[in-house]
């Protein structure tokens, strides 16, 4: 990264689908809590839910209609087992996909795991100019997501480009 201006601080929203974690034992929740606001943004909401594509969906609607949050990010409910439904909730929501992020998350995902990354799903994309980033549920997942990824790509001092300062322009019509 390098630094050319301030950092615009963006308001970012936090959501962990877990079937078994509580609050209490959401380390790869506290983890994006932790590291974005180390990264000088703000969290908007936290929350926690059950893998159930209908609940999942209302809460990231209602996170994506508020114009005053800039981004969510959703840990769990992406891999291959029936619970899994974190894809089939949110993708519906989503007006652009941002393929390149899945793409980029398991290529540099397979240096870390070799072909386990297959079994990812992980997605991200723009719904209502609010960045949605859908990572798995391992807290070294978003480890590698937030530190490779998402955090240079949320910091608008990032060049040559970044979503960051894309901001103002999402919603264009």
């Amino acid at each position: 990264m390098t630094a050319t201006a301030d950092l615009i601080p963006l308001n970012l929203c936090v959501l962990t689908v877990s079937d078994t974690r509580t609050l209490a034992e959401d380390s790869s929740g506290d983890y994006l809590v932790q590291s974005l606001v180390e990264a000088g943004h703000r969290l908007a909401e936290r929350a926690l839910l059950k893998d159930d594509r209908y609940q999942l969906r209302a809460v990231v609607s209602r996170w994506i209609a508020d114009e005053n949050v800039d981004g969510v990010l959703v840990t769990g409910g992406t891999g291959f087992t029936g619970r899994d439904s974190t894809p089939e909730a949110l993708l519906p929501l989503l007006d652009k996909q941002m393929d390149g992020f899945g793409e980029l998350f398991r290529a540099v995902s397979f240096d870390e795991i070799g072909t386990s990354t297959l079994q990812s799903r992980a997605f991200a994309g723009l719904a209502n100019g609010t960045f949605v980033f859908a990572l798995p549920g391992s807290t070294s997942a978003c480890r590698t997501a937030w530190e490779k990824i998402i955090r240079a790509q949320l910091d608008s001092r990032t060049k040559p480009c970044n979503l960051a300062t894309l901001r103002p322009r999402l919603r264009e019509r």
